[in-house]
């Protein structure tokens, strides 16, 4: 026997389905909704129908987009000369969130990570190094994650770019504002060392 009606055990499933949801959360997530006003049912409903049509990716830098370019390689008041490599789209959004960073983007839409699967011909690749190819980039920003397979995709797309004649940097890694040296590992402190500048 279920536990609950077919239709709400379907929701939950669906549900759990999502990255970082787990049964738990599934469920009250499923209750939330089945006790939330119609309307903001409806407009859930609708927002998930619609999104998948409306939304592509950036014909430049891979962004997710509305058009055929996406809101910062429209962008007019952005330079040219600085590329910022990411991972996946949403990693673009952090770094926007800095606002700090007013070059261009490219999105890779993944690292290298053999193991599972994911060479260079499942990347984003060749597309970046045509945009630095064609010049007018100076600097290519290599902010993949601090991961082993963010580390290999970094040094490979420095390999690749280097020869281009463009700079490339890594973004520094290391210990976080706030934390403290005592929790930091071996490796997180010899990150941040090795990233250190000078005051």
């Amino acid at each position: 026997m279920q536990d609950y009606p077919a239709p709400l055990a379907a929701l939950v499933d669906e549900l759990r389905r999502l990255p970082g949801i787990g049964q738990k959360t599934a469920q009250r997530l499923a209750f939330h909704l089945m006790k939330a006003p119609e309307g903001e049912v409806q407009r859930l409903a609708a927002a998930l129908a619609g999104f998948r049509a409306a939304l592509r990716l950036c014909t430049v830098c891979n962004a997710v987009a509305e058009g055929e370019l996406c809101a910062y390689c429209a962008d007019p008041a952005r330079s040219d000369r600085t590329l910022c490599v990411v991972e996946e789209p949403l990693n673009l959004v952090v770094v926007e969130r800095t606002r700090d960073f007013k070059g261009r983007y490219h999105v890779l839409h993944g690292a290298l990570s053999p193991l599972s699967g994911v060479g260079p011909e499942e990347l984003r690749i060749e597309g970046l190094l045509e945009r630095v190819r064609r010049g007018g980039v100076e600097e290519v920003i290599l902010a993949t994650s601090p991961t082993v397979e963010g580390e290999a995709t970094a040094v490979y797309l420095a390999r690749l770019l280097k020869p281009l004649g463009v700079k490339v940097t890594r973004i520094a890694m290391g210990v976080p504002v706030g934390a403290d040296l005592d929790w930091a590992d071996e490796v997180t402190l010899a990150k941040a060392l090795e990233g250190r500048r000078e005051y």
